[in-house]
């Protein structure tokens, strides 16, 4: 193939952009990233960026990843997103549903491996049917999400019913000062003092005993 060639070849190929996320560093996207190439390989798409996010929770508000894709997106760099599953896109309900709503605003569709579905028509309409498989699988993933944590909790009471000492080792804890500068989005909606623990909670995408932490530090 000459250069020429090659770049008509380029131009007439789909951008798409790659997300993948695991949710603890010790964890591979190496899986993710080859199962997604060939696919993109197959389907005459050339893939312009890899974002990863290693060690992010799905339910975290703080995702520099998804900020990456729309930024791709709204630069018209990209006509596609690629996910492994509607899971690595996010756990959290609002999450999903709105960085979907930034793809489709900028005019870019969203494809998930796991059911071979993306969410745009080759017209640019949103496809009735993947919305409706993306809602429900975005609620199953917020579900196990909770499922989990009820799991962890339920091992966790049931430890300490043995007698096991649970925490940190003595001397290991965060010095004062720290655990503020670790949530400043807690300490900003603390100090508007508009919100219960609760509320700040859910905005800052942290448990509500996380906030109470933080309180005390701040008062500390």
């Amino acid at each position: 193939m000459g250069l020429w060639d090659w770049l008509t070849d380029m131009k007439t190929r789909t951008p798409v952009a790659i997300l993948v996320r695991v949710s603890t560093k010790k964890q591979e996207t190496d899986r993710q990233i080859s199962e997604l190439r060939l696919v993109a390989t197959s389907r005459d798409w050339e893939v312009v960026e890899v974002v990863e996010e290693a060690g992010v929770s799905g339910s975290s508000d703080e995702r520099p990843g998804l900020e990456r894709i729309l930024e791709l997106a709204q630069a018209k760099k990209i006509k596609k997103v690629m996910v492994h599953e509607v899971s690595r896109v996010a756990r959290k309900n609002s999450i999903a549903h709105h960085f979907l709503e930034d793809l489709h605003d900028a005019g870019v569709s969203l494809y998930w491996h796991s059911q071979g579905i993306e969410t745009l028509l080759a017209n640019g309409k949103v496809s009735p049917a993947a919305a409706i498989m993306f809602a429900l699988l975005s609620e199953m993933a917020r579900y196990e999400n909770e499922e989990r944590r009820e799991r962890i909790l339920s091992g966790l009471e049931e430890a300490r019913r043995k007698g096991v000492k649970l925490g940190r080792p003595k001397g290991s804890g965060l010095a004062p000062g720290d655990l503020a500068k670790k949530h400043p989005k807690v300490v900003k909606y603390l100090e508007s003092g508009d919100h219960s623990l609760r509320e700040i909670g859910r905005l800052a995408g942290v448990s509500a005993m996380t906030v109470k932490r933080v309180k005390e530090d701040i008062a500390a």
